[in-house]
């Protein structure tokens, strides 16, 4: 019979907003653990404290993460055996965690997670919106081409859309979404089991003037309604290159722009291109 394989990673959840969150589980993985790795030391140190838990911590975030993450590896290889925490929420959703969790299976080391809070799951309930289907998209990128390309991707998605956003971004997001999706019924939730938890429904136009010149303050999780299906005309070949030449004239490279119509329409963008080379 095959030995079971000891647990060396574990994935702790831990509160989002309420300290009170954290499950009796999580706690004792945190207190059996021989080292916790850590988003930032100072914020877990916080919930250590709370609940009298005495652990070694070491950093692992974004910008350390290659060198942090072969300091773990090669305690694992001792026999240790870690807990990963993020700021708030499950770990490796969104998260650098996510690399450390990848070389941990290409090791051989077994990885665990003990459940818990994860804004996406808790937005999206308190949301409203439809639940049978959804895609999580996470934070958009800052390049604006990238965003550009990543929410025209998305246009004809009928599937719920859930992002997260960061407080001093969310206007530029928002104003974002409205251009490259259209105006839809959005949800923006914040402070997710805090003192000012709020959910907000509206519609994307509304939201945009709703956050004009205001101090927004909390991480934001946007749930947006998927594209609705609708009988349209198939688009002729003139308004096709109609709308070519309208990007063209508008500074764009014929590459680009092909790629632009062909993620609008759901169409090839060789095809597009060949049309009009």
């Amino acid at each position: 019979m095959e030995e079971k394989k000891k647990v060396s990673l574990y994935l702790v959840a831990t509160p989002i907003g309420n300290l009170n969150d954290i499950s009796p589980r999580a706690l004792e993985t945190l207190e059996k653990a021989d080292f916790i790795a850590a988003e930032d030391t100072r914020v877990t140190g916080k919930l250590l404290a709370k609940y009298g838990i005495k652990k070694p911590l070491i950093s692992y975030y974004e910008h350390n993460m290659i060198q942090r993450g072969e300091v773990i590896l090669e305690r694992l290889r001792q026999g240790e055996t870690c807990a990963l925490v993020s700021d708030a929420g499950t770990p490796a959703i969104s998260d650098p965690g996510e690399m450390i969790v990848k070389q941990c299976i290409s090791e051989g080391f077994k990885v665990s997670a003990i459940p818990g809070p994860c804004a996406m799951v808790c937005a999206l309930a308190m949301s409203g919106m439809s639940t049978k289907r959804f895609t999580f998209e996470g934070f958009l990128s800052t390049a604006k081409n990238s965003r550009r390309e990543h929410l025209l991707s998305l246009k004809n998605d009928p599937h719920t859309l859930v992002f997260y956003e960061a407080p001093h971004k969310l206007l530029g997001t928002l104003e974002d979404m409205l251009e490259y999706l259209g105006d839809r019924n959005i949800a923006l939730v914040r402070e997710i089991s805090k003192i000012y938890e709020e959910t907000v429904q509206t519609t994307l136009a509304n939201a945009v003037e709703m956050y004009k010149g205001k101090n927004i303050l909390g991480e934001f999780v946007i749930i947006v309604e998927g594209a609705k299906k609708k009988e349209s005309t198939p688009l002729s070949a003139d308004e096709l290159e109609e709308e070519f030449l309208a990007l063209i004239n508008a500074g764009k490279a014929k590459s680009e722009a092909a790629k632009e119509l062909a993620l609008k329409y759901g169409m090839h963008k060789r095809d597009i291109y060949e049309m009009f080379k």
